[in-house]
């Protein structure tokens, strides 16, 4: 049974709902002043996020895990929160290729959520179980709760629901009390303090929740070979400027010249990471892919033991 009691004193405690005392008089302030304020205020996000990194880390651990054995990775939030969620899900597949229930994100109150307010759909804990049994959740995938208050029975029914059938549970609040912990694995606490305007947790919290969402995925992506040096080969050219950067990043990753980087392109089918590992290895399309196939981690690592074998052939 999931506790959803809210009360006055319960708030009071929250750092998400304290008044901050930089800010007191930001009605009476010129626009400068008040930008002044939310600028310093913003300088605070990096460093709470810095302080999780080891937590951050764990949790990227056990997604790259996931992903390596089929499994997904969800978010699931309400409001705020659960925008960054699926904003940060939704540019997955475009920026690394990816299949689109891979990363997926859950909102209180469905897509409709995503464009006007509906506040009280997280007040449903049945229903945050509901929505991931819906997407077929299982024990090998990870699920991600994102809540700046902590309290929000949505989603601390679902990782209630997550946990107990056996899958990674994991935490990103800004309250230390926050409910949410009772029910993660991975607890990463984001100290922000009081937000510029009281309780609006779209600003300082929010901001942090979209830098840990962004570093979630990216290094996930990164362990399983979603990209080469720093260059994100495995996007989906499905615009004419993807199609143009991909050409670029085949001529960054090879050092090859602009006819064989376009020539390359085309010929794998329009997958620069294919193209890339033909020009590197001077293989063809064929063995390119089977590479790829067997390969679940990063590219540069297919790279070398392609070549020992290689090399290992011809002794």
């Amino acid at each position: 049974m999931i506790d959803t009691t809210i009360n006055q004193e319960m708030l009071d405690l929250f750092t998400t709902e304290q008044r901050n005392k930089k800010s007191m008089d930001i009605d009476t302030m010129p626009v400068s002043d008040i930008l002044r304020i939310i600028n310093e205020e913003d300088k605070q996000v990096p460093l709470a996020v810095e302080s999780q990194l080891d937590s951050i880390s764990a949790l990227v651990e056990d997604v790259v895990i996931s992903f390596k054995k089929g499994g997904r990775l969800f978010y699931i939030g309400a409001g705020t929160s659960g925008r960054l969620g699926v904003l940060d899900a939704s540019e997955c597949p475009p920026t690394f290729g990816v299949d689109r229930s891979m990363v997926q994100g859950v909102i209180a109150g469905g897509l409709d959520a995503l464009v006007r307010s509906i506040e009280d759909a997280e007040d449903d804990a049945d229903a945050g179980v509901k929505a991931i049994e819906q997407l077929g959740f299982t024990k090998n995938d990870v699920l991600v709760g994102i809540t700046a208050s902590g309290q929000a029975p949505y989603v601390l029914g679902a990782m209630a629901y997550a946990r107990k059938i056996g899958s990674v549970v994991a935490a990103i609040s800004c309250n230390k009390g926050s409910k949410t912990y009772d029910h993660a694995k991975h607890i990463i606490f984001l100290d922000v303090g009081p937000e510029v305007v009281t309780g609006s947790t779209r600003m300082k919290a929010g901001t942090a929740q979209k830098l840990v969402l962004n570093m979630i995925t990216t290094a996930s992506m990164i362990r399983i070979g979603k990209v080469y040096s720093n260059l994100m080969v495995d996007l989906t050219p499905v615009n004419k400027k993807l199609v143009e950067r991909s050409k670029r990043l085949i001529k960054q990753a090879t050092s090859c010249s602009e006819e064989l980087a376009k020539q390359a392109y085309e010929d794998s089918g329009n997958r620069p990471k294919i193209a890339i590992l033909m020009i590197i290895l001077k293989i063809d399309k064929k063995t390119a892919e089977c590479l790829v196939a067997e390969s679940n981690g990063p590219i540069a690592e297919t790279i070398q033991l392609y070549r020992k074998k290689d090399s290992a052939s011809k002794l």
